[in-house]
C-alpha cells in the first residue's frame, strides 16, 4: 500500500498564505523603524514620508500621498491603528476578498490624503480653517484614513456589528451609530482643542468606504442580505 505524505509548505509559501492586514501591519512597523533611523539622523528626512500640502502643491515628494498612510508620527499612534486595523481588517478582507481588499485599502488611502491636501490648500490658511481643516504646512501620516474606509464598510455592509472604543472596552454601540459618532467627535474635539489630527483624512476615508460599500450592496445585494442576518 503506497502511502501519501503532504509536502510541507516552504518558508516563502507560508509568507504567501498570510492576509493583507497581516501585510499592512508588518509594513508599518517596517516603516516606523525606517522614519525613526532616518529621523535620527535627518529631521528634514521627514518630507520623504509624510503628506506636506505645500510640498504636494509645489510637486515635490509625490510619492508621499502613498508612502504617508503606512507611515507614524509616534508609537502609540502605530499601536492604535494597528490594533483597529487588525480588529476590523480581517472580517472585511475575508468577506470582500483579497483582492478587493488591498485595492480598496490602498485607494481609500490615497483619497483621503489627497482630500486633506485639497481641504488644507483651500481652507487651511487662517486660524480657524488650519484647527478645522489642517494648515497647509502640516506634516499627515497615518492609515487613519484607510481604516475609517475599512470602517464605513462596515456601517454599510454590516451597520449592527457592535462597534467598542479601545479606551473603553466596556461601551458598544452599533456601527451605524459609533462609526460616524466617533468620527465627527473627534472632530469636534480636535477643533476646539487645537489637536493635530487629519480630521478630513478620515471623513474621506470614511466617505469612500461607505461610497463602496453602497456599491457592493447594490451589485451583491442577495449575497449582502445573507452576511447581515448573520450579524444581526
Amino acid at each position: 500500500m503506497r502511502i501519501y505524505r503532504r509536502r510541507k509548505a516552504s518558508f516563502w509559501e507560508r509568507l504567501g498564505y498570510l492576509s493583507w492586514t497581516t501585510w499592512i501591519i508588518i509594513a508599518s512597523v517596517a516603516m516606523f523603524l525606517v522614519e525613526v533611523v532616518a529621523l535620527a539622523i535627518d529631521e528634514r528626512s521627514i518630507n520623504y514620508f509624510a503628506l506636506n500640502p505645500s510640498n504636494i502643491a509645489h510637486g515635490k515628494y509625490l510619492w508621499t500621498i502613498v508612502l504617508h498612510i503606512f507611515a507614524h508620527g509616534n508609537l502609540a499612534h502605530l499601536f492604535i491603528n494597528m490594533f483597529v486595523l487588525f480588529s476590523l481588517g480581517s472580517l472585511i478582507e475575508r468577506i470582500i476578498g483579497r483582492k478587493r481588499y488591498i485595492w480598496f485599502y490602498l485607494i481609500s488611502g490615497i483619497f483621503a490624503g489627497a482630500l486633506s491636501v485639497a481641504f488644507a490648500l483651500a481652507f487651511g490658511n487662517s486660524p480657524l480653517g488650519s484647527r478645522i481643516f489642517g494648515s497647509p504646512d502640516s506634516f499627515m501620516v497615518g492609515a487613519s484614513g484607510a481604516i475609517f474606509a475599512i470602517a464605513g464598510l462596515y456601517v454599510v455592509l454590516l451597520p449592527n456589528v457592535r462597534f467598542m472604543i479601545i479606551f473603553l472596552p466596556f461601551f458598544s454601540l452599533p456601527a451605524y451609530v459609533m462609526v460616524p459618532l466617533a468620527l465627527f467627535g473627534v472632530w469636534l474635539a480636535s477643533a476646539i482643542g487645537g489637536w493635530s489630527i487629519g480630521n478630513v483624512a478620515h471623513f474621506g476615508g470614511f466617505l469612500a468606504g461607505v461610497v463602496y460599500g453602497v456599491y457592493l450592496r447594490i451589485k451583491y445585494r442577495r449575497k449582502v442580505e445573507r452576511l447581515q442576518r448573520l450579524f444581526r
